[in-house]
């Protein structure tokens, strides 16, 4: 029998019934492990920016003791709304504050402490850095976090169970009177060399248990829920494993739950987090734009230029991780011009590469789809929260882009829905030549994971299709976006880091093989001198006026060699190096081993002689990839 029902709504019924075999087909179950809400609101970030500032600032050190007079303490400019501006402009979504660093000095009025702004020079003692950075990031739009560090070389009590409630009550402080906070920040950095109200000790602790996390996680939960815990394990986000800005080409978003913790002697897997890890924590890549944390005028000229920054961008957020770009303020109290000049420029750099997606709104053409609302139109309709599935038993899949005309190309955005776990494990890029040949794309790291975002850069090719073929997967593909982009001329040149060039007089290390001592004077950052020794004897070949001496230590993947504390000697002749004329330590070379100087009072001599008091890792020969003396 004909139906006689009105064109309309036999279009209503269809498209209701369309509607029901839509709703019918499920989202693909979770792959554990899967990351919190406020995990997946923070990676969207991407980048944002820290702010060291403190008595470190006025007293050239990036450690504090905790020995260093309140009174030196005394910006005449600052001007946090110009921090707030500057990082804006620069295209970061929030800042992390140190409120209080390894020496203890609290840039808030904290009333538990003697060792506060509240007993410098500025604003006559009523100052509050941290209140001052929370209401100009209101203001303007960033979010707010903050920097408090567990280790304290300042408190006398430090290492024993009454130091733990003073450090509750600085966090209590912190996250109740000064608004939302979109981040808490532990260092790894702890017990060590410190002044300890006076008794100038080494004290150790047990880093996996004197905190007592566990009850700072509860206080954590109760005054801000939506905050994310950094640590080196977590748990709301890990360290990278080192402080130069990126994560592995292959970076997982996962560790093993209660395996890493502060001062892990394992830190290089936290660049590429374990690949059978139960816990999501994603990670975020520390680096300041200077070689050191906190200001020094001497590295004025050493500012990360924008294209080194554009090349770690690309290696941190596009290695599925965050950019955490550190600003160390000046001793005006402001953001340096060059500091805001480069990273502005970063960001525009950015911006013009990135700019034209080639694939919006084009549908490509899928090996797999799971149907219903999850299907290839999501890849390319600029929204995170849609996404192509394939079926449950597919867990390879190929996805092709064709042009009407060849378009030129050179950098590709993907996404997975990571709401639903991290899964691809491999995949690969391939153009097709006019000739209907596919070929690989040329690129310098390998196609592994994606996580929330990959960026590739590869050489350009001219092409009238372009596809990616998923490999591996831990299950069925959620890949919510795909994106190619032109970035114009020289777009194939990658940017390396130069080799630090130092100026040094002339020298010799006589008690050395004359071919080995070579990688200490090369100029090649990529060797370096082992000392199988305590100490390197430096012969200037004459009687010379000297102030400084500068190296670059071992800048291997593991940095191998590390001087953690030093004694430098002069004299006469190698027989008689008795004047010490600098003794001290070589600051976080764990952690960022970037060139350490040591400066001291002008003197004549022909010898130096550096002398290691205490190795990063004990046993290890020195390591030395340059070495200048001025």
């Amino acid at each position: 029998m004909k139906s006689f029902l009105p064109a309309t709504c036999s279009i209503a019924m269809a498209l209701s019934l369309a509607s029901c075999s839509v709703s019918d087909i499920k989202a693909p179950e979770p792959i554990l492990p899967v990351p919190e809400q406020k995990q997946v609101e923070w990676q969207k970030m991407e980048t944002y920016a820290f702010i060291h500032f403190g008595l470190n600032t006025f007293n050239d050190r990036e450690w504090g003791y905790g020995d260093s007079d309140p009174s030196t303490f005394n910006p005449t400019r600052l001007d946090c709304e110009q921090w707030a501006q500057t990082l804006v402009n620069a295209g970061m979504k929030g800042v992390i504050l140190t409120a209080k660093h390894h020496d203890g000095f609290c840039l808030w009025p904290f009333e538990g402490t003697d060792y506060s702004i509240a007993r410098s020079p500025y604003k006559n003692g009523r100052g509050d850095i941290v209140r001052e950075l929370s209401e100009a990031c209101k203001k303007y739009g960033l979010k707010f976090a903050v920097y408090l560090s567990p280790w304290d070389r300042r408190q006398a009590n430090y290492g024993t169970p009454e130091y733990l409630d003073y450090f509750y009550a600085q966090l209590r402080d912190l996250l109740t009177n000064y608004g939302q906070v979109f981040e808490v920040w532990f260092d790894g950095a702890n017990g060590g060399d410190g002044w300890y109200g006076g008794t100038k000790e080494v004290r150790t602790i047990d880093r996996k248990n004197y905190y007592n996390y566990p009850r700072i996680y509860e206080i954590l939960d109760e005054l801000q829920p939506q905050a994310v815990i950094f640590s080196d394990g977590g748990p709301g986000c890990r360290w990278v494993g080192n402080e130069k800005g990126f994560a592995g080409a292959t970076n997982w978003s996962f560790l093993r739950q209660g395996e890493v913790y502060p001062g892990y002697d394992k830190s290089h897997e936290l660049q590429y987090g374990h690949a059978d890890g139960n816990q999501w924590v994603p990670a975020e890549c520390d680096v300041s734009i200077r070689p050191g944390w906190f200001y020094h005028p001497e590295e004025d000229d050493r500012v990360k230029t924008p294209e080194q920054l554009l090349d770690l961008y690309y290696r941190s957020v596009g290695h599925n991780g965050t950019l955490l770009l550190n600003f160390p303020v000046d001793r005006d109290g402001l953001i340096h011009p060059t500091d805001s000049a480069n990273a502005v420029r970063f960001h525009q750099l950015v911006q013009a590469e990135l700019k034209t997606d080639l694939l919006a709104g084009l549908l490509p053409e899928v090996s797999n789809e799971r149907g219903g609302k999850f299907t290839a139109s999501a890849l390319t309709d600029g929204d995170y929260d849609t996404y192509w599935a394939t079926a449950d038993s597919v867990d390879t899949a190929e996805v092709t882009f064709s042009f009407s005309a060849p378009r030129r190309m050179n950098r590709m955005l993907l996404q997975e829905y990571i709401p639903l776990g991290q899964r691809v494990k491999s995949f690969v890029v391939e153009s097709r030549d006019g000739d209907g040949t596919w070929r690989p794309v040329r690129l310098n790291e390998e196609t592994t994971t994606i996580g929330y975002k990959r960026l590739l850069r590869f050489e350009t090719v001219t092409a009238d299709a372009i596809r990616v073929r998923f490999t591996e997967s831990r299950g069925s593909l959620c890949i919510s976006t795909i994106s190619l982009y032109d970035a114009g001329e020289g777009a194939d040149l990658t940017y390396t880091v130069p080799t630090e060039q130092l100026k040094s007089l002339p020298f010799s290390l006589p008690l050395l093989p004359e071919q080995e001592a070579a990688f200490a004077s090369d100029r090649n950052g990529q060797t370096t001198l082992f000392v199988h020794a305590d100490s390197l004897l430096i012969d200037l070949g004459a009687e010379r006026t000297v102030s400084s001496f500068h190296f670059l230590p071992d800048q291997g993947e593991t940095s191998r060699g590390l001087v953690s504390n030093y004694e430098l000697s002069v004299g006469p002749d190698a027989s008689r190096m008795d004047r010490v004329v600098k003794s001290g330590e070589f600051s976080n070379i764990r952690n960022n081993p970037v060139m350490q100087s040591v400066y001291f009072t002008p003197v004549t001599t022909r010898y130096l002689l550096l002398k290691a008091t205490r190795m990063v890792v004990p046993g290890e020969p020195m390591g030395f990839a340059e070495i200048a003396v001025q």
